[in-house]
């Protein structure tokens, strides 16, 4: 792990991913703490976590500074929240009118501005790609099967696409199949837009016993990307699976894999492919 700081506040969210970045900054003798959101977070997957409400601002910091904390990382899910029914303490409530015409301008807006507060209290704000830099997607394939060349060209125009979206700051993902764009990506996330694409009629989709389709997912062109980076994992197979994708493609640099071995067993057991894209990918990214 590079960097000045010496001790980590991890404010987790929702999935495996702060999973990840814990153990990875625990290894490295750097965690100080977790601060595990409720309702996205299960603190009992944390050694001493504690649990904090999206509006106890000063509450988080309080735990930041009792573990010495110089830095902190956020990682994993957390679903656009309906700020006028946050409960905020004092100091969220001096910093809720700031984030909330932020959110009025998107969602990168609103993760900068989150930034900003942090930063405004002395904290260095890291990815969690720079703490577990193993997760870092690399080019190649993960798994055995290979795109074919229609199914490669699914993938680029997938691509090209969810940049597309990412530059109006409307997701991060979209399915494209034989050409045709399927479904893009918004605030209900990957698996809520698979399951969509699940419900379509098999004529334009593949099938478990004739996959057709590609999913990609990248970061949005010019956002925050300390915060947000696009997460491929085991779930993700088993999302794409069900919604009868033949692969799962996103750019080298711009996405981060849960466990490359297990997600290339989970993938060759589905029959997928997963392609991390050098430079095919652009650099919408």
């Amino acid at each position: 792990m590079a960097g000045a700081w010496t001790r980590l506040g991890l404010i987790a969210g929702g999935g495996d991913l702060p999973v990840h970045v814990a153990e990875a900054a625990h290894a490295e003798g750097r965690l100080g703490t977790v601060v595990a959101l409720t309702g996205f977070a299960d603190p009992a997957r944390f050694d001493g976590a504690h649990a904090r409400g999206l509006g106890e601002v000063g509450g988080v910091m309080k735990d930041l500074a009792q573990a010495r904390c110089d830095a902190v990382c956020f990682a994993g899910i957390v679903r656009r929240p309906d700020l006028s029914r946050i409960k905020p303490d004092l100091k969220g409530l001096s910093v809720l009118p700031g984030l909330i015409a932020a959110a009025a301008r998107g969602d990168d807006a609103l993760l900068r501005a989150v930034i900003g507060v942090f930063e405004a209290e002395g904290l260095a704000v890291v990815g969690a790609d720079e703490i577990a830099g193993e997760l870092t997607a690399r080019a190649g394939f993960l798994g055995a099967r290979r795109p074919d060349g229609a199914q490669r060209s699914d993938a680029l125009r997938a691509l090209h696409v969810a940049a597309v979206i990412g530059a109006e700051d409307v997701g991060q993902g979209a399915v494209v199949c034989d050409g045709l764009v399927l479904a893009v990506e918004a605030q209900e996330g990957t698996d809520a837009m698979l399951s969509r694409v699940g419900d379509l009629p098999e004529t334009l989709r593949g099938v478990s016993h004739k996959r057709r389709g590609v999913l990609a997912k990248r970061p949005k062109p010019g956002q925050e990307r300390r915060v947000d980076l696009p997460v491929i994992g085991v779930s993700t197979i088993a999302a794409a699976a069900r919604a009868g994708l033949a692969g799962i493609a996103a750019p080298a640099g711009g996405a981060l894999i849960l466990g490359a071995e297990a997600v290339a067993r989970a993938a060759d057991e589905a029959g997928l492919f997963v392609w991390i894209v050098g430079d095919e990918a652009g650099r919408d990214g």
